[in-house]
């Protein structure tokens, strides 16, 4: 293998993970909060995820990594280089899970760094950056928003008393539950980072048909937000005729299609999605009245994501129009295209190359953690597929051989930013 900015030899080319004790550790960790279809419901900032804590923070000093917790619950395990003066080349990801989560979102980027770190251990490899491993806070969003939560404040995103104030249905705020469980920490944030990798299930179908293992990930979907509320008029089912009517979910429907065509338009990376509807009053002899839905556009660039703008626009105006209803489109979410660093995409395709893994240039459509620490970090992402393409959900599955090969992509790239000591 060789260098990607020089093309020497690259030292530790010969080294490989321990595929047997990764996956064990997946599998530990998956048994807190583990659902009967084999699932893991950890969510964020619960007893479950003080355990998960606990047991990777066992892990990390258990490798002799030095652990600190800065104030918004973000964990990092350092192990230290020859040169303390540089900033550490970082691999991380959440352990956090969706309600009815799997075994790898997430989970999979942490231990593969972990791994990384014990197969360093084992082989007696010094680097010239120290090497560390992050665990963010909130990664998911589904107890607190805004999703993200804990490499946002790292990066500056979202202010830390923001995301501590925030509250769940309860009304519990991130800053009380992070007291809690006992991982309010005092360690600075937004540190430095020499580079950052994530590994992660692809948590789509394309590298699983293309029957590729490693996906090359060169940044990640640009996405909009939209709430859009449909305002017509109730009305009797039977005595109100067809043309008179003021049909807000026959609007909502063809705003729908309208959606589906807008994304199309935009292939190959075009996505557009109404996930989210409500129809009001819901009663099935009544003409609708009010439907208020979501819509969600992605695309690798800004300009897409203003031509799918103005066209969603332009089709409320018309459908609004054609049905006699009132649209209004007011857009709530924006996330820029992210673009990651050059170097840090050649350090893991070279790393496919070198072990002779089939791989494939991908975009992510969806966010990580990476999308915001590569706006203070360079940053690179590595996939592997999954089965199916099934994620944020309990029949999540990766095969071993996949999750061992990431790895040592992994291991590979951030040996190539951090350097051997001589």
């Amino acid at each position: 293998m060789n260098d990607v900015a020089t093309g020497a030899p690259r030292v530790g080319a010969g080294l490989k993970i321990d595929a047997d004790r990764l996956w064990q550790s997946l599998m530990d960790l998956a048994q807190i909060g583990a659902t009967p279809l084999g699932g893991v419901r950890r969510i964020t900032l619960t007893d479950l995820d003080r355990q998960g804590r606990d047991r990777v923070v066992g892990w990390f000093k258990a490798a002799g990594l030095e652990v600190r917790v800065d104030p918004i619950g973000n964990l990092f395990g350092q192990r230290a280089g020859r040169d303390p003066q540089r900033p550490p080349v970082v691999a991380g990801s959440h352990i956090d899970t969706q309600p009815s989560g799997g075994k790898f979102d997430g989970n999979y980027g942490v231990l593969a760094g972990l791994e990384v770190v014990r197969t360093l251990n084992d082989h007696g490899v010094q680097t010239d950056a120290p090497i560390e491993v992050a665990v963010w806070t909130n990664e998911e969003g589904t107890r607190y928003t805004p999703v993200m939560m804990g490499s946002g404040v790292f990066a500056g995103v979202f202010p830390l008393d923001y995301a501590l104030a925030r509250t769940d249905v309860e009304g519990k705020s991130v800053g009380d539950e992070l007291q809690r469980i006992g991982y309010a920490g005092t360690a600075p944030t937004g540190t430095p980072v020499g580079a950052y990798f994530e590994a992660h299930i692809e948590q789509g179908p394309i590298l699983e048909d293309t029957k590729n293992t490693i996906g090359v990930v060169m940044g990640a979907l640009g996405q909009r937000w939209y709430d859009v509320t449909v305002t017509g008029m109730n009305a009797h089912a039977g005595p109100t005729p067809m043309p008179l009517r003021k049909d807000a979910l026959l609007a909502a429907s063809k705003l729908v299609v309208a959606v589906n065509r807008i994304a199309h338009e935009q292939a190959p990376h075009g996505r557009g999605t109404v996930g989210f509807m409500q129809v009001a009053p819901n009663s099935r002899n009544v003409v609708p009245g009010e439907v208020k839905f979501s819509v969600d556009f992605r695309h690798p660039t800004d300009d897409g994501l203003r031509v799918m703008e103005v066209a969603l626009r332009t089709a409320c105006v018309c459908v609004g129009a054609e049905c006699n209803v009132e649209v209004k489109a007011e857009e709530v979410v924006y996330f820029p295209p992210c673009h990651f660093d050059l170097e840090c995409v050649a350090a893991v395709r070279a790393g496919a190359q070198a072990f002779g893994y089939p791989h494939l240039e991908i975009v992510s459509g969806a966010g990580h953690d990476a999308v915001y620490v590569a706006r203070v970090a360079p940053a690179a992402m590595i996939f592997v597929p999954c089965k199916d393409g099934i994620s944020h959900n309990e029949i999540e599955d990766a095969s071993p051989a996949d999750i061992a090969a990431g790895c040592n992509v992994l291991l590979h790239a951030m040996l190539a930013r951090a350097g051997v000591a001589g």
